[in-house]
């Protein structure tokens, strides 16, 4: 394998949100990246009550996520880890500011999403398609809302991207892909390779487990909201597959920065 750096990290401090863009991460064992979908914004429908701060982890139809509602591409997301206000804006507008300590703020905060959800469409087929008032839940820091209950991180080459991207005759946004770590070095799809091995990653060790098989995520433009290329059909017409990057638990404690090189251990 080719020597892979990291180019480019990021964490979702909203589940079904935008990336924020990290210089370094601390990924845990048995956890994965500290503030990584963090919070999440649930749906309190009318035989649900208001819940407290943190929920244990469930399954995505709970959530409004960005998988039924791709207007929810279009705001961006910042989390302040240690005054612990989150800011949401739009095309770099604020829209909201406000300290998720606090109750008043994590209402407010709530009470924004809900409104925001209320000038958007969902998907056909979306898991909750209902407007229903939201609730923001998580701390920011030790929660978790992944896609998948067993925690993992993920991964995806640059020139994956770039050669998917030649293939639509566009500059693909890597947000589209929602990744945690991009890295850039090795072939185009060779992370796949990756699979089944452990890797030093930074301070920390990591296990690739699986490739991310995708969903219409990738289609929205991060900067929109809109469903504007049709790259699973892409994926299908020209891979014969739907598949891009590669999921990955960890296995050790430690620190991952950019620049930093992905390095096989059991080759």
């Amino acid at each position: 394998m080719k020597i892979a750096t990291v180019k480019q990290l990021f964490i979702h401090p909203v589940k079904g949100l935008t990336p924020q863009v990290c210089q370094h991460l601390s990924l845990t064992a048995g956890h994965g990246i500290q503030g990584d979908r963090a919070f999440a914004l649930m749906f309190l429908d009318s035989e649900k009550p208001k819940q407290p701060k943190v929920v244990p982890w469930m399954s995505k139809k709970h959530f409004a996520v960005q998988n039924d509602w791709p207007g929810l591409a279009a705001l961006d997301c910042n989390f302040d880890e240690e005054t612990e206000f989150l800011t949401v804006g739009r095309q770099g507008v604020e829209l909201v500011r406000e300290n998720t300590s606090l109750s008043e703020g994590r209402d407010r905060l709530s009470g924004f999403f809900t409104n925001y959800l209320t000038t958007l469409e969902p998907n056909k087929g979306g898991r909750h398609p209902q407007k229903a008032p939201l609730q923001l839940v998580g701390n920011g820091k030790t929660s978790r809302y992944p896609d998948r209950e067993p925690v993992h991180i993920s991964i995806i080459s640059q020139a994956t991207m770039d050669d998917l991207g030649e293939k639509t005759g566009q500059i693909l946004d890597v947000r589209r892909f929602r990744p945690n770590i991009v890295v850039t070095g090795i072939d185009a799809w060779s992370e796949f390779d990756l699979v089944g091995k452990q890797l030093s990653l930074g301070d920390a060790q990591i296990t690739v487990t699986a490739k991310i098989g995708r969903c219409m995520n990738i289609e929205v433009d991060p900067e929109t909201g809109d469903r504007d290329v049709p790259l699973l059909s892409v994926l299908k017409e020209k891979y014969g597959h739907s598949y891009t990057g590669v999921l990955a638990t960890v296995e050790s404690d430690g620190v991952v920065a950019v620049g930093n090189i992905l390095q096989v251990l059991n080759d």
